[in-house]
C-alpha cells in the first residue's frame, strides 16, 4: 500500500498536471503546492521515479506515469466523494469538508466507498463542482469558461469553484456563487479589475477579476 505522502504526492500532482495542461509540472510549482521546500519535493519525486509513479527531468519537471495516474486518480475519487457525503449526510458546511477530506481519504476502505458512491447515487461532482473520477479511473473534463472571461449577458450556471480555501468558499457563498445558481455577467470594468454578475435570487454582485476566473461557469438551461 502507498503511504499517505506518496498519494497526496500523485494526488497533487494530478491537480497540478490540469493547470499546465498534462504537460511537465514546475518543480517550484509542485513544492509550493505541498508546502514544502523544493529540495523535499525533489527528493521525494526522484523517489517516486524509481517506483516508476512518474517521470521527472531535473530542468524540466515533472508528470505522472500510466501507473501514477492510475493511483492518484483513485486518491482522488476518494477524496471528493468523501467531501459529498460529508456536506449531503453529515451535513457539514461546504467550505470545511476539504480539510477533513485530507485525512479520510487514506483511511476509507474500496467496500465502504463503493456503499457511499452507491449512497449517493453514483455523483459525477462533489459540492465544489468539482468532477469525480469514475471507477474505472476516468476523470471527466468539461470544458467550462469563467466569470472572467464568459461571454457578457448571456444565460449561464456555476458549474464548478475551483478555490477550496475556506474563506474562498464563504465568500463565495455569501455572494450566492454555488454550483447549480444561474447567473449573468452584466459587464466588467477592467480598470477597476471587477466584475459585475447578477446571481438568480441574490442581485447584483461585484467580484474582483482573480476571484472571477475561480468560478466556473456553463451554458444555462
Amino acid at each position: 500500500m502507498p503511504s499517505v505522502t506518496v498519494e497526496n504526492y500523485l494526488k497533487q500532482l494530478l491537480l497540478q498536471q490540469e493547470h499546465v495542461g498534462g504537460g511537465l509540472v514546475p518543480m517550484g510549482q509542485l513544492a509550493s503546492a505541498m508546502n514544502v521546500t523544493p529540495g523535499t519535493a525533489t527528493t521525494m519525486v526522484k523517489a517516486l521515479s524509481d517506483s516508476n509513479l512518474v517521470t521527472y527531468e531535473p530542468r524540466g519537471g515533472v508528470r505522472l506515469t500510466r501507473g501514477g495516474q492510475a493511483l492518484a486518480t483513485h486518491v482522488l475519487r476518494r477524496h471528493r466523494l468523501v467531501e459529498l457525503f460529508l456536506v449531503q449526510v453529515l451535513k457539514l458546511d461546504w467550505s470545511e469538508v476539504h480539510a477533513e477530506a485530507e485525512e479520510l481519504e487514506h483511511a476509507i476502505s474500496e467496500k465502504v466507498l463503493e456503499r457511499i458512491d452507491e449512497l449517493l447515487g453514483r455523483p459525477s461532482v462533489d459540492p465544489h463542482g468539482d468532477p469525480i473520477p469514475t471507477a474505472g479511473g476516468k476523470l471527466p473534463d468539461p470544458r467550462l469558461s469563467s466569470l472572467a472571461d464568459c461571454r457578457v449577458n448571456a444565460k449561464l450556471r456555476v458549474a464548478r469553484v475551483r478555490d477550496q480555501n475556506a474563506s474562498f468558499l464563504q465568500f463565495a457563498d455569501q455572494r450566492g456563487l454555488r454550483p447549480g445558481v444561474e447567473v449573468t455577467v452584466e459587464s466588467r470594468d477592467a480598470d477597476a479589475d471587477a466584475v459585475h454578475v447578477r446571481v438568480h435570487r441574490a442581485g447584483l454582485v461585484t467580484v474582483g477579476t482573480t476571484a472571477a476566473a475561480k468560478i466556473l461557469v456553463r451554458a444555462g438551461d
